[in-house]
């Protein structure tokens, strides 16, 4: 036991490690993959902790973080419905439903769904004829979705085990390429490719103690034209702990979790994901985070309430030139 434990942090210290600067400048990633509303976060209590939920058990939500921590689900159903109003007018909706039957003997199933409304964009193509140097050619609609099937499993009352295999679809409309100087032809930029997620979790019996790894958003290289790009794969570990565990005596029912995520992404620097969860009467959950190495962004907000299983959460997020994004969700377990 105590080898893992020791082998584990040494893995989360490494990926610290590579996120440094003097790293980061010998490895300059950027616009390496596609598909970027992947890595959105709609889930409010996660953004509220500024993503670093890796090791967090979040029942179906769990679907789009590490599938692994669905598996000690407790209640027979979960749903959650998110809304992001993301930077740029921007909707970025998720849903998520898992299943817990005979209390987990057979696992955990769950079904989850992101959706990206871009609204209208203005479509414009070269022309040199033209006195601005293009045309317009009608308002284009790109979208984006994202279905995912998922299963978790515990292994033992300290191992689980989850995957989640993804079809995932984006849309940018159709382009008026030029044939000749008098003739054009339509492009449809449509595809369709399928992705993987996996991780696992690991409860150290410490205590609450808990590591966690999980891989999101595996998939074969595509292209659109020439240039072929991949989904964004990223990487992650994770700790966290409720650090009330170190108070014999409370007065009163509650919790402080803390968790950190280590993440090593395919187009973009390393970040340190650090987030905080307190939870007082089972009622009331005020939280915060930090993200480490972002360009926007870094320091989050949230609150959730939870009552007759029912549980709504809220986050705030400043995001520097793009003013804020707020994020809404509500779940309901049974």
């Amino acid at each position: 036991m105590k080898k893992i434990l020791f082998l584990l942090t040494i893995a989360l210290l490494i990926t610290f490690c590579l996120s440094t600067p003097d790293v980061q400048a010998k490895n300059k990633k950027i616009a390496q993959t596609g598909f970027q509303f992947l890595s959105v976060t709609s889930d409010a209590r996660a953004a509220a902790m500024a993503g670093a939920v890796t090791s967090a058990e979040m029942s179906s939500s769990s679907l789009f973080f590490n599938p692994a921590c669905m598996a000690n689900m407790t209640h027979f159903l979960d749903i959650s419905i998110s809304n992001n109003k993301w930077i740029a007018d921007i909707n970025h909706n998720a849903f998520s439903l898992a299943l817990c039957p005979q209390s987990g003997r057979y696992g955990v199933i769950g079904v989850s769904v992101q959706s990206v409304d871009y609204g209208e964009v203005m479509g414009t193509r070269v022309d040199i004829s033209e006195q601005k140097g293009y045309v317009d050619t009608g308002n284009l609609s790109p979208s984006a979705l994202a279905i995912g099937v998922g299963y978790a499993k515990a292994l033992s009352d300290r191992f689980s085990v989850g995957g989640q295999v993804k079809w995932v679809r984006q849309d940018l409309d159709q382009s008026v390429v030029p044939v000749t100087d008098t003739t054009t032809t339509s492009q449809n930029y449509d595809l369709s490719p399928i992705a993987f997620d996996f991780g696992t979790l690991f409860k150290t019996g410490f205590k609450s103690l808990a590591f966690a790894m999980s891989v999101r958003n595996f998939s074969k290289e595509i292209k659109y034209e020439q240039e072929g790009f991949q989904l964004p794969l990223v990487f992650t570990m994770g700790i966290s702990m409720n650090l009330m565990d170190f108070f014999e005596y409370n007065s009163f029912e509650q919790s402080l979790f803390l968790t950190i995520d280590a993440t090593h992404f395919r187009s973009h620097p390393e970040q340190l994901l650090i987030g905080l969860d307190y939870k007082v009467m089972n009622f009331l959950s005020v939280r915060g985070g930090f993200a480490a190495n972002n360009d926007e962004d870094g320091i989050t907000f949230g609150i959730g309430i939870s009552q007759f299983g029912l549980v709504l959460d809220y986050a705030y997020t400043p995001f520097g030139v793009f003013d804020q994004v707020q994020r809404l969700t509500a779940r309901f377990s049974l």
